[in-house]
């Protein structure tokens, strides 16, 4: 079966994706009748412009797993992927360098389908800040001579305030826009690109997201990605970033599940 040599290309540096690319009830919805699973990534790339992985949140991959899915992917596609996180539940951030550095020194070679490294730390992990502070002091620019990008997923609310906005700020680090209520949600923009997960997709509309919600959200990452700040969201810091163009990462997470690779590619066709 052939997988279509054309796919979409990134727009004013606007990638959307989804979570992942394996997940049962996609077999009904998203991918073709009789597609073999091996050929689900292959398939999958083809319709989105990046995909985030959480499975590397429960354990690392192989380098040579890591040069297939490149393989497997077409070029301007990117994979942004979670750390482990046996690394940011460590007790001792400061002293997590040589698990950094083994994590990065593996994923590398996704090559330049390698995009932002999600640092997640979870709702329950009061974290101090100290400690955090000298992590984000571990975390290197670049592997292997690509430049490196990274993204900070602090779901701990007593945490998350102006003074953790002006720390991402001064490593040129991003922090999630969360489109939920389960976790902190704020759009402050923190570095050269903007991260954003949106996550109320439901089951009754076709496309997660009403036509509606999908056209604000194309205007919303245009914004971003002209330097902008969308109005309606909330931020943390009285003090703005400076007004550049940044790319754009918009993944559908979570939620309806079953619905976001419809939300995806609408939203695609929207920008």
């Amino acid at each position: 079966m052939e997988l279509f040599e054309e796919h979409p290309r990134p727009v004013a540096g606007i990638r959307v994706g989804i979570g992942g690319w394996t997940f049962a009830p996609w077999r009904d919805n998203f991918y073709p009748k009789g597609l073999v699973q091996r050929r689900e990534l292959e398939y999958a790339s083809r319709r989105l412009t990046a995909i985030e992985v959480n499975g590397t949140y429960y354990g690392a991959q192989k380098p040579a797993t890591y040069a297939k899915w490149a393989a497997e992917t077409p070029e301007g596609f990117v994979f942004s992927a979670k750390a482990p996180m046996r690394i940011m539940q460590s007790r001792s951030l400061e002293k997590t360098g040589p698990q950094i550095e083994d994590f990065l020194g593996g994923i590398a070679a996704l090559g330049d389908r390698l995009g932002p490294i999600v640092w997640q730390f979870d709702a329950n992990q009061k974290i101090q800040r100290e400690r955090f502070t000298a992590f984000l002091s571990l975390l290197p620019d670049e592997i292997d001579g690509r430049p490196l990008r990274h993204v900070l997923d602090v779901r701990d609310p007593d945490f998350v305030d102006a003074d953790y906005v002006a720390l991402a700020r001064k490593h040129n680090m991003a922090t999630v826009f969360t489109d939920s209520d389960e976790h902190p949600s704020f759009a402050d923009v923190t570095a050269d690109f903007v991260y954003a997960r949106l996550m109320r997709s439901r089951s009754d509309v076709p496309t997660g997201y009403t036509p509606s919600e999908l056209s604000t959200w194309a205007q919303r990452a245009h914004e971003w990605a002209k330097g902008g700040l969308p109005s309606a969201l909330p931020t943390l810091s009285k003090d703005a970033a400076p007004k550049r163009a940044r790319d754009v990462f918009v993944f559908f997470i979570s939620a309806a599940k079953e619905r976001n690779p419809a939300a995806a590619m609408a939203l695609i066709e929207r920008l």
